[in-house]
């Protein structure tokens, strides 16, 4: 099954001329690892200036959930979903860090951003 940004929805931000953060964590991520078919856990945090739009945070918990069976290496997954969110929420500014479990006794952590080009 192949990951459905669609689900992904939106609100209005009821404060658009104001520049503020908003971080939203979920620490229940999952993934399979694309080489050996194993399960990847991770803590996403996300950190967004909103523009027009604020992310629907149970369409973001669907969304996330698609992963659970995705083969996919950390770096893919970590820009394919600041992708998916910047399409949707189109934000003056996202980051998205990806904190993932130990595997071989090595952590890693993919971060990616985003900034609006026309601010």
């Amino acid at each position: 099954m192949a990951v459905d940004p669609s689900v992904l929805e939106t609100f209005e931000n009821q404060y658009p001329d104001r520049e503020y953060t908003i971080e939203i964590r979920c620490p229940e991520f999952t993934s399979v690892c694309p080489k050996t078919g194993q399960p990847d856990f991770g803590t996403l945090t996300f950190t967004y200036v909103p523009a027009k739009k604020c992310v629907e945070l149970k369409s973001l918990k669907l969304y996330l959930q698609q992963f659970r069976n995705e083969g996919i290496f950390y770096e893919h997954a970590t820009n394919r979903i600041l992708d998916d969110l910047v399409a949707v929420v189109q934000p003056r500014r996202m980051t998205l860090s990806a904190a993932f479990t130990p595997r071989g006794g090595i952590t890693t952590t993919v971060t990616a951003s985003y900034t609006c080009q026309t601010e």
